[in-house]
């Protein structure tokens, strides 16, 4: 005879990303809030859970989390992830039977009803929760069940109903429900679980190239060294090294782009590969696959990690190209074409054939240069131009990595169309460049980051947000001095979770190719040497900055940006709070690099949850002054030279002692 089958059904389950396809992203250790609406034909009490699990080898039963009914079928519960990796869950539900004839059961009595008849049906249910309870090892639920069915057998009387409406009883008998009629998602979910720093980052970028003493001698990593203390001072966690493999001899590029090279010039790092070796070799000048050891490990003393950039392209030398012909397409002519993007043409590389035939064995190899970087200590990697590789590679490679280390974190290099940056993030990277770059104005930097932190890419997406590259020298930087510099770096570094910059930015260097968004004298092809203490430069403000992103845990999260009302459009106002309110910031900063500007801002009491005549002290992170509000309105005074302010909130409450602060 057919068995019965459920008829419950769960809708609209959240979070997911595009109906599962892909991984939701959350901080491990935060509790992930599950919703979903599940509904059924009729007045049943329904019951659900939450089925998770992590997908590892070693994977057990799944865990269990009950959802809690909040009103007009909708359900939620949250999960305890507090793993890094890869998590899946799905929802399941199913009619509670014994509390729908518990509630029917009252309704009944209290119009009157004879009941005998149910008591007998209750019975039933009972008898069958006991033999359930008995199957799982409940014996104390069994023991209690068979006495509640016993008592219900009676018939009809005030202690067979009391026994019935007992909500021990009730709470037995829910815990041994009838799952064979439970509906479930067609298919799990998932959830990656990002490590801390995944999440919560602070970027220095510099060439080890660049770091020697000597302004005519090539850096090494023994000199690099000598930079991690000062970049600890910053407040920077990770520093990130542009590729420090051999450079190829063909084509090489001389200073500023030029196409014709020197013998003393030292070319550009992304063209990758030479008769040392290729993307698991070190360039010579630099030292030895022990020297980057070293360097990883000195780093990890400072409690700095070291980002590697990972440019798969190749220079005409590379050994690819000897060993392996069939990876790369060629024209009628026979000749490799070098990478292009109209107008632009990089003539030191040439690019691999991502869907070719002999893909396989290429994505295979090009996996293994991620192993063999994680097995010199690297956990972190910038990934050069994402965008003009097949996302299927990425979501592969990135899987099977993750599979092994959870812990790796990818950085996608991509300035590129909207879709393509979100369909990358979808496929694994941990984090992203993003157009905030290019962001100046209010309504934009509004719109712009309220979509990245608050819509849906900021289930799958977490934007590191870097005022400049060695590619780009935006025109607000050009244009608007040292002030520019310092209110740029207040945006990146509390708008976001994650920022960094490319070393000379805390020195305002700003001289541009003449109208181009490029330095002069790039480092991207020459040694630059720098002077880290000349006047003028920025190194407390940003030192602060990192400071007061290390001490208040608001700005270590990445979905919680609300912006508020200032009266000044070159004034933007917003807050990031902890949700039990234990971390709050108040920011305010200037966009105009040229003038003084004041704003009348809008508090958000109600976020602060504050009356509105209670006083209270704001303390500003950035120049330690302190002043009293009371009110929703507050004034600011903002300049080129300090232009933004960075409150934490102290509240009073009265003790034995007079006044304490709090929040």
């Amino acid at each position: 005879m057919p068995e019965r089958r459920g008829s419950t059904i769960i809708e609209n389950v959240q979070p997911q990303v595009d109906g599962g396809r892909y991984p939701v992203k959350r901080k491990a250790g935060d509790p992930v809030r599950i919703t979903a609406d599940i509904f059924k034909e009729g007045h049943d009490d329904l019951a659900a859970v939450v089925r998770w699990r992590q997908l590892t080898p070693e994977q057990g039963e799944p865990r269990e989390e009950p959802m809690r009914f909040l009103g007009n079928d909708a359900w939620e519960t949250e999960l305890p992830i507090g793993a890094n990796g890869l998590h899946a869950f799905s929802v399941e539900a199913w009619p509670d039977s014994f509390r729908t004839w518990v509630h029917e059961l009252q309704r009944k009595i209290e119009v009157g009803r004879e009941v005998s008849s149910e008591l007998l049906e209750g019975a039933a249910l009972l008898d069958a929760a006991a033999a359930r309870a008995e199957s799982s090892g409940a014996r104390a639920d069994a023991e209690r069940l068979r006495q509640g069915q016993k008592a219900l057998l009676g018939g009809q009387s005030p202690a067979a109903v009391s026994a019935a409406v007992d909500p021990g009883l009730l709470a037995a008998a829910s815990r041994h429900p009838d799952r064979s009629v439970a509906s479930r998602l067609e298919r799990d979910l998932r959830i990656f679980a990002e490590r801390d720093r995944a999440v919560f980052s602070s970027w220095y970028e510099f060439f080890p190239r660049s770091t020697s003493t000597d302004p005519k001698r090539h850096g090494t990593f023994r000199d690099a060294e000598r930079m991690l203390p000062y970049v600890g001072e910053l407040g920077f966690d990770v520093v990130y090294l542009p590729p420090i493999h051999p450079i190829g001899r063909t084509a090489r590029k001389g200073k500023n782009n030029t196409l014709t090279a020197g013998p003393e010039d030292v070319g550009s790092p992304w063209a990758i590969g030479g008769p040392e070796g290729g993307h698991k070799a070190i360039h010579p000048q630099l030292g030895t696959l022990e020297d980057f050891r070293r360097f990883v490990s000195s780093a990890k003393d400072l409690g700095i990690e070291v980002a590697l950039d990972i440019a798969f392209q190749c220079s005409p030398d590379h050994p690819y190209i000897r060993e392996h012909p069939e990876w790369f397409q060629r024209r009628p002519d026979g000749t490799i074409k070098t990478a292009e993007n109209p107008p632009k043409r990089y003539e030191d590389i040439v690019n691999f054939d991502w869907m070719g035939p002999a893909r396989e064995a290429l994505w295979a190899e090009l996996r293994s240069v991620f192993f063999h970087w994680i097995a010199q200590g690297v956990r972190i990697f910038r990934v050069d131009n994402p965008h003009t590789k097949p996302p299927p590679f990425w979501e592969w490679v990135i899987g099977e990595v993750h599979a092994r280390h959870p812990d790796v974190i990818f950085l996608a290099e991509a300035f590129t169309r909207p879709k393509m940056m979100k369909a990358l993030a979808k496929s694994g990277f941990n984090q992203s460049y993003t157009y905030f770059t290019w962001r100046n104005f209010k309504h934009e930097l509004e719109d712009y980051l309220t979509e990245l932190t608050q819509g849906p890419p900021a289930d799958y997406m977490i934007g590191n947000l870097w005022p400049n590259t060695p590619d780009i020298l935006p025109e607000h930087l050009q244009q608007g001095g040292r002030p520019a510099f310092l209110l740029r770096a207040a945006l990146a570094a509390t708008l976001s979770s994650s920022w960094g910059i490319y070393s000379g930015f805390e020195l305002a260097e700003n001289r541009a190719l003449p109208g181009k968004e490029e330095y002069a004298d790039s480092e991207k092809y020459q040694i630059v040497n720098r002077d880290f203490d000349r006047p003028g430069n920025l190194k407390t403000w940003i030192a602060a900055l990192n400071r007061a992103r290390r001490e208040h845990r608001a700005l270590q999260s990445y979905r919680n940006l609300r912006f508020h009302r200032a009266d000044n459009e070159r004034v933007l106002f917003y807050s990031k709070a902890i949700e039990d309110r234990s971390s709050l910031v108040l920011a305010a900063v200037s966009l105009d690099p040229y003038a003084p500007q004041e704003a009348i801002l809008q508090v958000p009491l109600d976020r602060l949850g504050i009356p509105e005549d209670e006083t209270y002290q704001v303390h500003d992170l950035l120049s330690g002054d302190r002043a009293l509000w009371q009110g929703q309105n507050a004034l600011v005074r903002l300049t080129p030279e300090k232009p933004a302010a960075l409150w934490s909130v102290l509240r009073f409450r009265r003790s034995e002692q007079g006044f304490d602060y709090y929040f």
